[in-house]
């Protein structure tokens, strides 16, 4: 396609563990994977791997406690399973109940261990055990709340954050409602899929009787880099994504951009910060019809090398004031990097941390159902996403391809530490 380059019941908590219950390290080691990987720094195998290709950074646990919750600084894993959840639980007490034995839960499962409780051959098993002799994999799990938990069901009204905004509609919408909004949200990342769901599977099982899901979202290939030492991936679209987003190691940034600080209207937020995830399908079938020519004017950069136009690398700056030979900015009007650049949104920027996904064939169309389940972090959306998505969505030449079919916004409180759980100071 060318275009004008000037276009524009309560859950019961989980039991401490049992004496002498195997952890996943313990059953790993019993297995002779730990001792792989004492072989594989000694040279027997490649380094950076064992004998069975786990690598030494699975077996180093991510802690769930901190001040921030883990999975967003944290360097982006392979794979991501999020879910969204309506919550059923009658009054404050089941919902504080249910945070309570997810805060439990998580802890135990980012650690690399088995949940445990009452158990015995009449009883189900208090782990699904899929992930029993997998290693961590660097998991961490991420909870949200959204706006609809304030309502008048658990009388939370007066501790709804002022930036927690209901979204506007995009002229890029057309969401639909089975994969939009939630009174809680997931976000279980790993570098093995298996973990993650394993993580969303069990979380949801413990949610029984006080919450249901409403949807999961599955997301593979990491389309952006908030570790300063993650080389830049490609999207669907076969462009690097994320050269230009916001470096998680970069405190000063995280400060400015995406915690929330002690100016918040609710205390409980401070530390924490507000998720905007935006299921993103791409037209995938039409945008490998369009040219390389076209298809670089739309991103503003080079395909294969994914240097601005203009420039020879990546890490070159973006010059939007740069003209080409026929007195046209060399990143047309309407590129992406251009209406999404900070100087372009009053210096205003986000965290980016999406994954592609593919969710098999649109029966309707014939076309693939696949593109971007895009997650940001800010401190305030009033000030960052939604500005910049409006904008985006009325000037990005790459709106041309693409159609938002689900959307959620929540505020994640700070991390868990000194024995507190998901939400104190909340419920």
């Amino acid at each position: 396609m060318k275009r004008n380059r000037a276009e524009p019941g309560a859950a019961p908590p989980v039991d401490p563990p049992r004496s002498g219950a195997l952890s996943r390290r313990q059953l790993l080691a019993r297995s002779g994977l730990a001792s792989a990987a004492l072989l594989a720094t000694a040279g027997a195998v490649p380094a950076g791997a064992d004998a069975s290709g786990t690598s030494p950074g699975d077996l180093i646990p991510i802690s769930f406690s901190g001040p921030h919750q883990a999975g967003i600084a944290t360097p982006e894993q392979d794979r991501m399973v999020f879910a969204a959840y309506d919550v059923t639980a009658g009054d404050v007490s089941g919902l504080a109940a249910l945070l309570a034995a997810w805060t439990d839960a998580a802890a135990r499962m980012t650690a690399g261990q088995a949940l445990t409780g009452p158990g015995g051959p009449f009883a189900p098993p208090a782990d699904t055990g899929e992930a029993l002799d997998l290693p961590p994999s660097r998991l961490t799990i991420t909870v949200g709340f959204g706006p609809t938990l304030f309502d008048d069901r658990f009388g939370l009204r007066p501790s709804r954050p002022e930036a927690l905004v209901d979204l506007p509609s995009f002229a890029v919408d057309d969401l639909g409602p089975a994969r939009t909004g939630g009174d809680l949200c997931v976000q279980a990342c790993a570098d093995d899929a298996q973990v993650a769901f394993h993580a969303v599977r069990n979380l949801t099982r413990l949610a029984l009787g006080s919450a249901t899901v409403r949807y999961v979202q599955l997301g593979f290939g990491r389309t952006a880099s908030p570790g300063a030492g993650q080389q830049t991936p490609r999207n669907l679209l076969g462009f690097r994504d994320g050269t230009d987003n916001l470096v998680a190691g970069d405190e000063g940034a995280m400060q400015r951009f995406v915690w929330v600080d002690r100016d918040s209207d609710q205390p409980w937020m401070v530390g924490g910060t507000y998720l905007v995830a935006r299921r993103i399908r791409v037209h995938l079938e039409a945008w490998d019809r369009s040219t390389l020519g076209d298809q670089q004017e739309t991103i503003g950069r080079v395909k294969a090398s994914g240097a601005p136009l203009g420039g020879s690398r990546e890490s070159d700056p973006v010059d939007l004031q740069a003209l080409g030979p026929d007195g046209l900015p060399l990143i047309p009007d309407g590129a992406h990097i251009r209406q999404a650049a900070p100087s372009t949104n009053d210096g205003e920027a986000i965290l980016r941390r999406g994954y592609s996904f593919a969710d098999g064939v649109d029966p309707a169309s014939g076309e693939l159902d696949a593109g971007l389940f895009f997650i940001c972090f800010q401190k305030d959306p009033r000030q960052q996403f939604i500005p910049i998505q409006q904008r985006l969505s009325d000037q990005d030449a790459l709106s041309e391809y693409v159609v938002h079919t689900g959307s959620g916004i929540f505020a994640c409180p700070p991390g868990t530490q000194d024995a507190q759980g998901l939400g104190h100071g909340l419920v």
